[in-house]
């Protein structure tokens, strides 16, 4: 009887450096390809709306390069464990493959599937595949995480090894047999259609537009991207964030595309693009090591700190979703957000201090708009970047990083063209006019007033620093 293995596809919908698809071909004559769509394992940060979107149309994406290469993908629903052991049962199977990931809840999870399946006399394997480096590779002397990312990321540059991906497989022996999966559309993935009509129009999820979009970039703007990265009115940025957290394309293949020898690019753009991957390893790191990262405060002091009350800052976090704030800056970057699920990285931290710092509302908040809104949200990224920037997390510096959208916008958005885009009622005006525009000005264009003035709402954030200052 040939022997076949379950290949359980998660967040790596790609066929390229694949190294769970390519070890279980090795070791398997069939394969079983399948998707478990289990959001309660993730409970309390289950994809939000944008990232169900796009996971819709990865797996369409997968379950066509499947059939291309004779497999079948078999789609079903409910418990992980439970369905993994009905599919053992239906297929018959002696082995499953999967690649690694790291939120505390899957982690956990994964490692309780991999022993009852190995108590089984069932081959279990798992691989890493959505990272350069573990999380438990890259840590101090002492065997804790680093909080400061520059000791991090010398530690990643002394430690590198080549790397290079697997290969893309050309055919695959299908095991599935009549074993019976769900259509895609019974996972009713897909939000409200005005919606998500409006992602497809600046996105298309999938393996072959991650690698033209890893092409395009490596071809242009890579040259420049150290000098263009933070200027939101430009495609300076390699926008591959959704394609990385998706698995539609793999750290090592971003590397590869950069420098084919696998080594550390020599080139200053491509390095800092290498440096953002450590960035987003930094914060994987940090998640998986302290778990209560993605609801508590790394720094403990900050549980102290004096937010506003829920029932105070009601109306003001609504016009913060809604992009109307009265900030252009902030605004914009709101209204972006909307419209494409995705925001330039520079402004996501103008529009986050403008949230945490002038208006004081806690950073949970933003956290779980972003988680619900961005089509990359991504548990360890979000939370770092939120930690970062309300100043309560690692490589903080709250007492002084408070962003002046205003100053932000002078420096990154000189012309205003970023701005004029997301906010077309201020077309006319240029940067300029932008900075002076009055409050009859905003009456006779329909653009709200500001919410709170920005010098005293910087105070009063400098203040309530001070009061947790010396504590916990």
């Amino acid at each position: 009887m040939t022997e076949s293995a379950i290949v359980w596809f998660r967040r790596d919908f790609r066929l390229a450096d694949n190294p769970a698809l390519d070890r279980a071909r090795q070791d398997f004559e069939r394969l079983i390809p399948v998707y478990i769509h289990d959001p309660e394992a993730e409970a309390p940060w289950a994809p939000g709306a944008a990232s169900r979107w796009w996971l819709h149309h990865a797996l369409d994406e997968l379950r066509g390069r499947l059939a291309e290469r004779g497999a079948r993908l078999i789609i079903r629903s409910g418990d992980a464990r439970a369905e993994l052991d009905r599919l053992l049962d239906e297929t018959g199977a002696t082995g499953v493959y999967w690649n690694r990931l790291y939120e505390p809840a899957i982690v956990a999870r994964d490692r309780e599937i991999k022993a009852r399946l190995k108590s089984g006399s069932i081959t279990a394997r798992s691989f890493r595949a959505a990272v350069l480096f573990e999380p438990w590779e890259l840590l101090k002397d002492d065997q804790s995480p680093y909080q400061v990312f520059t000791p991090f990321w010398k530690r990643m540059q002394r430690d590198w090894r080549a790397v290079q991906p697997c290969p893309e497989p050309r055919s695959l022996e299908d095991g599935s047999g009549d074993v019976q999966g769900l259509e895609l559309e019974q996972l009713e993935l897909l939000p409200d259609r005005d919606w998500g009509d409006r992602l497809g129009e600046f996105w298309t999820p999938g393996e072959l537009a991650a690698r033209r979009r890893l092409k395009a970039f490596v071809d242009g703007p890579v040259d420049s991207y150290d000098d263009t990265r933070n200027l939101p009115d430009r495609e300076g940025t390699s926008r591959l964030s959704p394609y990385l957290h998706f698995g539609h394309v793999s750290p090592v293949q971003v590397v590869d595309a950069l420098e084919p020898s696998g080594e550390l690019p020599g080139g200053k753009g491509a390095l800092s693009l290498v440096r953002e991957l450590a960035w987003r390893e930094f914060s994987a790191v940090l998640l998986y090591h302290l778990p209560r990262l993605s609801d508590q405060p790394l720094q403990r002091r900050f549980e102290d700190f004096p937010w506003r009350a829920a029932s105070d800052y009601a109306e003001d976090l609504e016009a913060w979703r809604r992009g109307r704030t009265g900030v252009p800056l902030v605004d914009a970057g709101m209204r972006e957000l909307w419209q494409t699920g995705w925001m330039h990285n520079r402004v996501r931290m103008v529009v986050a201090s403008y949230l945490t710092k002038n208006l004081l509302i806690p950073w949970q908040e933003g956290a779980r708009w972003f988680w619900d809104t961005l089509v990359d949200a991504d548990l360890a990224n979000n939370t770092q970047g939120w930690q970062w920037t309300a100043g309560c997390g690692a490589d903080a510096a709250p007492y002084f990083r408070v962003f002046n959208p205003e100053l932000q916008a002078e420096k990154f958005d000189p012309e205003a063209a970023y701005i004029r885009k997301w906010c077309p009622e201020l077309e006319g005006l240029d940067a300029r006019g932008l900075a002076r525009i009055d409050d009859a000005e905003r009456r006779r264009r329909s653009y709200p007033e500001m919410r709170v003035d920005l010098k005293e709402s910087r105070r009063r954030a400098l203040d309530a620093f001070e009061d947790i200052k010396n504590t916990g």
